[in-house]
This record gives C-alpha cells, sequence and structure tokens, in this order.
C-alpha cells in the first residue's frame, strides 16, 4: 500500500458521517439510496462521502441493475489498528507506572 493511499484511509475514517457509513456497511453492502435514507444529508452529499471511502478502498461498488451497492472492506482498517497499538501499549505501560506510584504511597 503506498504512501497517498495510507493518508486516504485515515483522511477518510476522520470524518464522523464517513465512520457512520462504515459503521452502517458492517452488518451489509447497501445500496446509495438506503444508506442517504439513514442520515440528515442529501444523497449527493452521501455519494460524496462513498466516492471517498471508494478512493481510500474502504468499500467497494457494485452495479446491480441501476443501482450501485455498497460493501464494507475492512482490510486497509488494519494500518489503523497496528497504529493505534503502539499507542495502546505506551499508555498501558503509563498507567502501570502510575498504578505502582500510587500504591507505593
Amino acid at each position: 500500500m503506498n504512501a497517498a493511499t495510507k493518508a486516504d484511509v485515515y483522511r477518510a475514517i476522520a470524518d464522523p458521517t464517513r465512520r457512520a457509513i462504515l459503521d452502517r456497511l458492517r452488518a451489509g453492502g447497501a445500496p446509495v439510496n438506503a444508506l442517504a435514507a439513514d442520515f440528515a444529508q442529501t444523497r449527493p452529499a452521501i455519494s460524496k462521502h462513498l466516492r471517498v471511502l471508494k478512493q481510500a478502498r474502504l468499500v467497494k461498488e457494485q452495479r446491480i441493475g441501476r443501482e450501485r451497492v455498497y460493501r464494507l472492506e475492512p482490510l486497509p482498517l488494519q494500518q489503523v489498528v497496528g497504529w493505534l497499538e503502539g499507542y495502546r501499549a505506551m499508555w498501558q505501560t503509563n498507567l502501570d507506572n502510575l498504578k505502582r506510584h500510587l500504591e507505593k504511597k
């Protein structure tokens, strides 16, 4: 995965609407109209969000008749998990150190 694609994943999940779309797609694929119905935003706005998610390779689009159905592609999120794990380890160490310090008093 190149640097631009990695940056796209982080940019894509930075937006709360796009995260909500990803959460919605965890339950299974959905046509754009069904996705748009779940949000207060317009259909064109949701389509723009889906375009960003597609560019980041977080969703795949499939044409079925006249509809476009979107499905979650979670693999690119693994890089985010890897990045977060470094922070989880740091926080766990800090909390362990704090606990030891407080128990000494």
